[in-house]
């Protein structure tokens, strides 16, 4: 049974402590000290570890996985961090969202994003270890299917991604933007939702993959709330530019929006560049931005998307400073120069 996102339900976490990229390690360190002959009671001490997930490529890039911990280097705020934990490869389980755009631009594209989708899921999750699930969006945000490794679960749900036809909208609940069916296109809503009320209750290797245009109209949240969200929820983003400009074009035909929809409050401008955005989330997240073409088919991506997430590296470190409240950069590299690191750029400390 799928479920609708209230926008109530989408602020419900917003206030919970960060969870640190993959799973959190917990460095416990006891104390033990004698006063006046007597023993007093041992107090332990938690200090969080930031663990990052990386993947490296060539100059030709191809992906590289033969690289050792002396390899990277890591830095924080611009001070070198000592690398304590170093695992390479698909050992840790993986948590993994699929995002697809079912708005009305969308329309032309869903059987192939379909096909190819489940064959990447069939072919990238081992049973009883990974997971998935499937949410739609458009002028709602749908989660179709809740986390699963049901082969046939999965399938039945992305049976279920199909666009509405345009109509006013009366409804007054669910997470909407206030357009008809199939008219908005909350993407940065999506994003906050399924790191928000998904990703943040999840330990291991966490990616989403967005299939859109780019193009949000109608959300409620902005793309640096969708972005810090995702960075909280320490998920990277993945996202694959699939678009299809004839559709999109004829939508905007004799209308004063997309498929007769008002302008969003919130538009600064007239056509926003869907590809900028998704690089941007994609860069800032730690994940990878592809475009669907005739030399990039999607069957192409999800089989790079699928390397990639089978040959990434976990690095982990305390930090010098502690985790102190607020926004922290990351740097990583590797000490061969040739090398390019693929790594989310930070992190969120405190609350």
């Amino acid at each position: 049974m799928s479920q609708v996102f209230p926008h109530s339900f989408s602020r419900r976490f917003i206030h919970q402590p960060l969870r640190f990229l993959a799973a959190t390690l917990l460095i416990s360190v006891f104390l033990s000290s004698h006063v006046h002959g007597s023993q007093d009671p041992r107090v332990a001490l938690q200090v969080k570890a930031v663990s990052i997930l990386a993947s490296v490529r060539d100059k030709h890039g191809k992906v590289v996985a033969n690289l050792t911990k002396d390899d990277f280097a890591v830095e924080e705020d611009g001070r070198p961090q000592t690398i304590n934990y170093f695992a390479q490869g698909n050992t840790a389980p993986l948590r993994l969202g699929l995002l697809v755009d079912t708005s009305l631009s969308q329309s032309n594209l869903l059987d192939q994003e379909r096909t190819a989708s489940y064959s990447f899921l069939d072919h990238l999750l081992r049973a009883e270890k990974d997971l998935a699930f499937v949410i739609k969006f458009d002028r709602e945000v749908e989660l179709l299917r809740d986390f699963t490794a049901d082969r046939g679960k999965l399938q039945s749900s992305l049976g279920l991604l199909e666009t509405s036809e345009f109509r006013p909208s009366s409804a007054s609940g669910g997470h909407s933007g206030g357009f008809g069916p199939g008219s908005g296109t909350l993407l940065y809503d999506a994003i906050f939702l399924a790191a928000d009320e998904l990703m943040s209750k999840q330990e291991g290797r966490k990616a989403l993959i967005i299939l859109s245009d780019g193009v949000d109209r109608g959300s409620k949240e902005t793309v640096d709330e969708a972005i810090e969200r995702a960075q909280r929820s320490d998920t990277l983003i993945y996202s694959v530019l699939f678009s299809d400009e004839e559709s999109f074009a004829e939508g905007h035909k004799n209308h004063g929006g997309p498929y007769g929809a008002p302008k969003p409050r919130n538009a600064s401008r007239e056509s926003p560049d869907g590809k900028s955005i998704l690089e941007e989330i994609s860069e800032k997240t730690g994940g990878r931005f592809f475009e669907v073409s005739k030399k990039e088919p999607i069957e192409k991506i999800y089989s790079e998307i699928a390397e990639e997430l089978s040959a990434q590296y976990s690095l982990g470190y305390t930090p010098d400073k502690g985790a102190e409240p607020g926004y922290h950069k990351i740097h990583v590299a590797t000490r061969q120069k040739d090398l390019r690191v693929q790594a989310r750029q930070g992190y969120y400390g405190g609350p």
